[in-house]
């Protein structure tokens, strides 16, 4: 697993102060657990009123009246259009103490998915993917995200005489990719924007949603979540009658033959119980007659890595055996990569410094700080290449339901308990509050 060492004295420095586990709490946990309770009925309001409007990458418009709406509600300095439509709250402890400052961060955007779970508040608008109208939907429980956060802004800038330093809550638009036609995705967009800056955050705090036991909270340090590209070929052949393959270059075959040499390459070259690999081609197209063989075809798919140094190695390897193939049938090939997110590499001081914390809110039992890597990926990395940060998962399943059966994120009928939702209020505020709280 490869650590992203970019950082100078600066951060050497305020990982040191991370590492000491000792605070004295201005706010027991159980003042923030009967706060959280208080307000668990605007939380699933919130959550429902989202999840019925969801809105694809930058196009989060009424998503982010919506946010900025509440924060000014509750006494927030609001920053908007941070990231094209990202939004930024500042709140400001008026307690004694040091002036430390903390980021905690939700995602905004939803899928084109057509949902199907039923529920009286499921999603029924549409928006623009490709040039194309299509289905959104919150497939993925940002919703739940962005109610959670709010209701830890809520609890939070209640009790803001009893803390010292900030609290910087960063609302990020487009989690799920880089747009197409976009050149970047929502975090790096809102890191470019100054998210991270004035006030300077010097630690960042985030969660997701995921099929698993409701109440739990698991995670690990190091590589936890993997990188992703997307990768791109384009095959260029010779067309020619479906009768007479010999008298042009088959791309068809080509393609066949490329796959295998992908699906070859990662799982025989590749050590999976050190760096967990996957490489897919997940889309072909070619042909518009079945008689006819193309002069082309296009394929896409996804690579996920956990080390850079053989990220980098594979996608050489990769490139230069398809090439190969194209070659020994006649045909040529053009290969592109692009990343999508950096490996989720949750500093290790930080991991261990908040496993009590998170145990506060969870209860005992409930949390694991060494949970093994998944291969899904998240754009929050692009904050932790920033400063250090910690991400870890919450379980969200329907009591009664096998977490391995529950429909995944990005399914149409994923869905989120919504008892959940009060435990990520609770692991927001405690992790933000116990990191001010540091001496």
């Amino acid at each position: 697993m490869i650590r992203i060492a970019a950082h100078s004295v600066f951060w050497a420095a305020a990982l040191t102060l991370v590492a000491a586990p000792a605070f004295a709490q201005t706010v027991p946990a159980a003042d923030i657990a009967t706060a959280a309770q208080g307000i668990e009925a605007d939380v699933i309001a919130w959550r429902r009123d989202l999840h019925a409007h969801p809105e694809l990458g930058l196009a989060e418009t009424r998503t982010a009246a919506f946010v900025a709406g509440h924060l000014r509600e509750m006494g927030i300095e609001v920053r908007e259009g941070v990231g094209r439509t990202g939004v930024i709250g500042v709140l400001r402890g008026t307690g004694s103490g040091l002036q430390h400052v903390v980021a905690l961060r939700a995602d905004m955007d939803a899928l084109p998915v057509l949902e199907a779970t039923g529920l009286p508040f499921a999603s029924t608008a549409t928006g623009t993917y490709q040039g194309q109208t299509v289905p959104v939907a919150h497939a993925c429980g940002h919703d739940a995200h962005i109610a959670m956060l709010l209701g830890a802004a809520r609890v939070l800038s209640e009790m803001k005489d009893r803390f010292a330093g900030t609290v910087v809550f960063i609302f990020q638009p487009a989690e799920e990719g880089v747009p197409p036609g976009e050149p970047l995705g929502g975090a790096r967009l809102m890191i470019q924007d100054g998210a991270l800056e004035n006030p300077k955050v010097e630690a960042i705090f985030g969660l997701h949603v995921v099929p698993g036991r409701a109440g739990t909270v698991f995670y690990r340090p190091q590589g936890f979540m993997a990188a992703s590209d997307r990768i791109d070929i384009t095959l260029h052949g010779r067309q020619t009658h479906g009768a007479w393959p010999w008298r042009g270059v088959d791309v068809i075959a080509v393609a066949g033959q490329v796959i295998q040499t992908v699906n070859t390459l990662t799982a025989r070259t590749i050590d999976p119980t050190t760096t967990p690999t996957v490489f897919t081609i997940a889309t072909i197209q070619a042909g518009v007659r079945y008689n006819i063989i193309p002069d082309e075809a296009v394929m896409s798919g996804t690579l996920r890595t956990f080390d850079v140094a053989q990220r980098d190695d594979l996608v050489k390897r990769a490139e230069a055996a398809i090439d190969h193939v194209a070659e020994a049938y006649g045909a040529t090939a053009d290969f592109s990569i692009r990343q999508n997110a950096a490996l989720v590499f949750n500093n290790e001081d930080l991991s261990a410094w908040l496993a009590p914390v998170l145990t506060e809110a969870a209860g005992e039992g409930n949390v694991n700080p060494a949970a093994p890597p998944t291969t899904v990926a998240e754009d929050f990395s692009y904050f932790q290449n920033e400063v250090p940060g910690v991400f870890y998962h919450l379980g969200g399943t329907a009591d009664g339901v096998d977490p391995a059966t529950a429909a995944p994120n990005h399914s149409p009928r994923f869905d989120v308990n919504e008892d959940v939702l009060v435990l990520g209020v609770k692991t927001h505020a405690l992790s933000a509050l116990r990191f001010l709280e540091r001496e």
